[in-house]
C-alpha cells in the first residue's frame, strides 16, 4: 500500500469522496448496523458514482442504500441483511434480482485471507473453510492444491487489494492517526490492504491527546480525514451513539415500497435534498434526535427504549 506522510490530511466530505472513481473497488468499513461511513456514502450518491465493486464481510444499509442509489455493479460480501430486526435487504435483493448487480457470494474468512494476501505482498492465500462448498463452483478463480507438508488438500484464494477503504473511526488527528474501537470487525484488513485509505471520524483531537488512547491505525496508511459528527448515522457509534431504530424504520419502508418511491421518499429526502451534513442531522431530528440515541448510557431501561418497536411499526 502506499504511505501517506502529509502532516495535515484533514479534508471535506466532497473532497475526501472524489478519492472514489467509477469502477473502483471500494471496502466498507464497520458492519452490520454499527460503525459504518454513511456520511461518506451519501456523499459518493451524490456525486453520482457507479459501477462499484464492494467488498466487505457482513453489513446492512450501508450496501443497501449504494444499491438503491443505481451506485454498485458487483457486491462481493457473505452477507447483506438488517438481522432479525427487519430482515432482508430490499434494494440490494431487488438489484440481484434484476441482474443490476453481480453478486460474488463469499464466506468471511475467505475474505480476510485474500485481504492478507495483499498486505503481506503474496499472490495468494490457503484456506481450508470452503471446501465441500458450492463457493469454488461460484469462484472459477479458487484453485486446489494439495498440501506439501500435510497431504491434506487445500483451496487456494487470491490477493484482494481494494482501491480504497472507507472508514468511520471514533478519533483521529490531523495527521490521520486513527482510534478505532472494538469490535474492529475487518477494518485493519482493509486499511492495511487497501491503495488508498479515506476516514471519517466522531472527533478530530491533537495528536498528543490522541497518542494518550494508543491509536490503532497509524497516519502513514490513511490519506484524508473528515471529522463528521454522527458520520455512521443511522448505524451506532458507541460510545456516542446508539443505532437509529426509528430511522431504520422509515428507510426500510421506503425500500420495500419499491426502487421509485425509495428514491422519492428517501433518496430525495435524505441524500440529495441535505446541502451539507449539518443539515443532515436536521432532518433526522436535529439535537432532540442526537440526545435520544446518546440516551443508551442512562442505564439499561433507556437503551432497551431505543429499540423497542412502537405499535404499528414494522417488527
Amino acid at each position: 500500500m502506499p504511505i501517506f506522510t502529509s502532516e495535515d490530511k484533514r479534508m471535506s466530505l466532497v473532497n475526501a469522496a472524489s478519492i472514489v472513481q467509477d469502477g473502483m473497488t471500494i471496502a466498507i468499513g464497520g458492519g452490520l448496523s454499527w460503525r459504518e461511513p454513511m456520511a461518506l456514502l451519501r456523499e459518493l450518491i451524490r456525486q453520482g458514482r457507479h459501477n462499484l465493486h464492494v467488498v466487505g464481510t457482513a453489513h446492512g444499509v450501508d450496501v443497501d442504500l449504494l444499491c438503491g442509489a443505481g451506485a454498485i455493479n458487483v457486491v462481493e460480501e457473505s452477507y447483506i441483511g438488517f438481522e432479525q430486526d427487519f430482515g432482508m435487504a430490499p434494494n440490494f435483493r431487488r438489484a440481484c434480482e434484476s441482474g443490476r448487480v453481480q453478486v460474488h457470494d463469499t464466506c468471511c474468512h475467505t475474505i480476510i485471507q485474500q485481504l492478507r494476501a495483499a498486505e503481506f505482498g503474496v499472490p495468494f492465500l490457503p484456506v481450508r473453510s470452503v471446501q465441500g462448498t458450492d463457493f469454488l463452483r461460484l469462484h472459477p478463480e479458487y484453485k486446489t492444491m494439495t498440501c506439501p507438508f500435510t497431504g491434506l488438500p487445500l483451496v487456494l484464494v487470491p490477493a484482494l487489494a481494494p482501491d480504497v477503504a472507507i472508514i468511520h473511526a471514533q478519533y483521529g488527528d490531523a495527521q490521520g492517526n486513527l482510534k478505532i474501537l472494538p469490535p474492529l470487525v475487518a477494518d485493519l484488513f482493509f486499511i492495511r490492504a487497501s491503495r488508498h485509505v479515506i476516514a471519517s471520524v466522531e472527533q478530530l483531537l491533537p495528536t498528543d491527546e490522541l497518542r494518550a488512547m494508543e491509536p490503532n491505525v497509524p497516519y502513514f496508511w490513511v490519506e484524508s480525514v473528515v471529522e463528521v459528527p454522527y458520520g455512521a448515522h443511522p448505524t451506532s457509534c458507541y460510545p456516542f451513539y446508539a443505532y437509529d431504530r426509528a430511522h431504520l424504520a422509515e428507510y426500510y419502508q421506503a425500500a420495500q415500497a419499491g426502487r421509485d418511491t425509495f428514491a422519492s421518499e428517501y433518496l430525495a429526502r435524505y441524500v440529495f435534498g441535505p446541502a451539507t451534513h449539518d443539515d443532515y442531522l436536521s432532518r433526522i431530528g436535529g439535537q432532540a434526535k442526537r440526545q435520544e440515541l446518546e440516551s443508551w448510557k442512562d442505564g439499561a431501561d433507556a437503551w432497551r427504549a431505543l429499540f423497542t418497536a412502537p405499535e404499528g411499526a414494522i417488527a
